[in-house]
């Protein structure tokens, strides 16, 4: 018998004493003073490379993944004999192969039990994949959960689809369960039976309010076009998941993206289908004679008759073969109003404004659209930072990616500044609002946290131009609007009476006023415990820098200002521009700030060393996107580049030919 022994590092079953000692015959202990002829040292340890699946919710695998790692325990000086009989235990499906293990007393080597994807796809088919693992199990128990609850052993297509509808209004519940269980063991029937047994939501108790009935119909119609988005999204989603999982999206990215642009393009292109629904749904189902679920319901079953699997394929296609990927994952924040500044208060009060179509989206989470658009990450903004459910005016406001109301809980939409441009387009297209402003994500890198610069002003006059709606007034001159109507001005108390000591006088103009041109923040991808003291992976905690001056438009074409933006950020590695806090203790920034203001409100040509400047700042950034290298194609960034100039030179004309 060989005697040789061995390391072994351990992370399923066998980290249980009690199943170790009856599978080995021997125990293990993590106190040397216990180790003996029947008693192994063991100690802590990671294995690098490899996440820990368990796609049958019995046993656990190592699968090989580059950016994770499973914690685990190595036990030492194992006998040949002992080994023999936990080979068997383990069975056929593993291979025990020798890897390198993280200790606190430094690196080890070790065996350790493993499995291949091959292996694992033979097996498991689909459940087996990291990025759909949760999905395929959990949500098949959720599903099981509906047809019990929901008009149980029946097998109409009716009642087919009042589950279906159940599920919609189900969407944010079930999404932040698979959210809060991420990469942990099964959840409980208990636990599953407490979170979805709630009411169905109702807006039953609308029909007696006069101030809601005027807008009773618009705010059904948005429900009606939000649950058809869902549904064919859904549909894509469960019969191209093949196609999807060909794209190589990574699990750190929004998992809905493409599926949901290549729904937006079928609703979009199909808009007199979509009127067409909507308007025999209203006709046929009065409004103070149905509730929710009834137009949820009538939504799913003309799902059906609008999807075309042909179609569909062809949209992922178009979209795999004009995908231009980077390395910086990217999100937008979408803006919708028909109010436009006057959206919020106090504008909307002082001007007196009305938004006839929707009264500022005041019945937004009464028509439950909070859960029915999570998917394009539908909430209203009242610009006071409140986050509860209540009613209040304010702007529609859409960011694929976010996975709650606050947003420090989200995922980067994309690393396509392609994609992200065609999902702000679609999106803008999608809703029947007039677009307002756009709001752009770029994760940093951990060296650019804390080494973040101030913009010069010639790079901030640049940026204004290329997106901060330069617009001609009626006397013909420009100006760049988004700062012309102080929508990117805040104003607080907060600092005024530093500023008074550091300028000498207190100034009504500059008393607690910033510029939210840009800033960074935290955000999470990932709501569950992590295996080392319930706190969430490194990995999962990212800094945000988001650039809040840009203007919407149907029309725009944001790709070159995305592409600059992440150019910029890589070479330059701009910060906050401009805080209270920046304005209270540089004098030279509010001199900056004054200029600008008045720059902004009739602009003069950008010179030409300036915009030289910018260019080549932006190029050398996407030059060493991927360590030193590209990761765009070189005629792309040429594109780019040349793009900006000619929108900078372009304008610096303009402004020359209206003075």
């Amino acid at each position: 018998m060989n005697e040789r022994k061995v390391n072994l590092f351990i992370y399923g079953s066998l980290r249980d004493s009690r199943i170790f000692k009856s599978v080995s015959g021997l125990s293990f202990s993590r106190k040397a003073s216990k180790v003996d002829g029947e008693t192994l040292w063991a100690e802590p340890a990671f294995l690098a490379h490899y996440r820990k699946l368990s796609p049958d919710n019995v046993y656990f695998y190592a699968v090989s993944a580059p950016s994770s790692k499973i914690e685990g325990l190595v036990v030492y000086d194992i006998p040949g004999w002992a080994m023999a009989e936990i080979d068997r235990y383990e069975g056929k499906r593993y291979e025990r192969e020798m890897v390198q293990v993280n200790t606190a007393n430094g690196s080890v080597k070790a065996h350790a039990y493993l499995v291949t994807l091959s292996s694992m796809k033979q097996h498991f088919g689909d459940r087996f994949h990291v990025n759909l693992i949760h999905e395929l199990w959990l949500r098949k128990r959720i599903e099981k959960f509906i047809k019990r609850h929901v008009r149980p052993g029946e097998r109409t297509a009716d009642a087919e689809s009042e589950r279906r509808a159940n599920r919609e209004l189900l969407a944010t519940t079930e999404r932040d369960l698979v959210m809060s269980h991420y990469h942990t063991d099964a959840v409980s029937d208990y636990y599953l039976e407490h979170e979805l047994d709630r009411p169905r939501p109702s807006i039953k108790h609308l029909y007696s309010d006069p101030e809601t009935r005027p807008f009773m119909k618009n705010y059904l119609s948005l429900v009606v076009r939000q649950v058809l988005l869902n549904q064919l999204d859904d549909q894509i989603q469960s019969r191209y998941r093949f196609e999807l999982e060909h794209m190589h999206i990574s699990e750190r990215y929004f998992k809905q993206s493409v599926s949901i642009l290549a729904a937006l393009q079928m609703v979009n292109a199909n808009s007199k289908a979509v009127d067409l629904i909507i308007r025999k749904c209203l006709q046929t189902m009065p409004c103070d004679k149905h509730d929710l679920i009834d137009y949820v319901k009538y939504a799913v079953r003309a799902s059906n008759s609008m999807f075309d699997a042909r179609i569909a394929q062809a949209k992922l296609r178009l979209i795999y073969s004009s995908l231009q990927p980077g390395l910086v994952p990217l999100g937008a924040e979408i803006e919708l109003s028909n109010l436009g500044p006057a959206a919020v208060n106090p504008q909307r009060s002082i001007q007196n404004k009305k938004d006839a179509i929707y009264d500022g989206f005041k019945y937004f989470y009464d028509f439950h659209l909070d859960v029915l658009s999570w998917k394009l990450g539908g909430y209203i903004d009242d610009h006071t930072g409140s986050t509860d459910h209540g009613r209040r005016c304010g702007f529609l406001e859409l960011a694929p990616g976010r996975l709650n109301i606050r947003g420090e809980l989200s995922r980067p939409a994309t690393s396509d500044p392609w994609l992200l441009n065609k999902l702000i387009h679609e999106i803008t297209n999608f809703y029947d609002v007039r677009p307002h402003s756009l709001h752009l994500s770029f994760q940093l890198r951990k060296r650019q946290i804390d080494n973040q610069k101030i913009l010069p002003l010639g790079f901030v006059k640049c940026l204004l131009l290329l997106g901060g709606g330069p617009e001609r007034k009626d006397s013909g001159r420009f100006w760049v609007s988004r700062m012309g109507h102080d929508e990117i001005t805040q104003y607080s108390n907060r600092f005024s009476s530093a500023l008074s000591d550091s300028a000498g006088e207190q100034s009504e103009e500059t008393n607690g006023e910033e510029l939210v041109f840009a800033r960074t923040s935290k955000r999470r991808w990932y709501l569950g415990g992590g295996g080392i003291a319930d706190k969430p992976p490194a990995q999962a905690t990212t800094h945000v820098h988001q650039y809040k001056f840009i203007r919407l438009g149907e029309k725009t074409n944001y790709e070159p200002l995305i592409m600059c933006l992440k150019g910029l950020q890589l070479d330059y590695n701009p910060g906050d521009y401009l805080t209270a806090e920046q304005l209270c203790s540089s004098r030279k920034l509010r001199l900056e700030y004054e200029e600008l203001k008045q720059w902004a409100a009739e602009p003069t040509k950008i010179s030409s060393q300036t915009i030289s400047r910018f260019l080549k700042t932006v190029r050398n950034g996407l030059m060493n996107e991927g360590h030193h290298r590209p990761t765009h194609k070189l005629h792309y960034i040429d594109w780019v580049l040349n793009t900006i100039s000619v929108q900078l030179r372009t304008f610096n004309e303009q402004v020359k030919l209206g003075l």
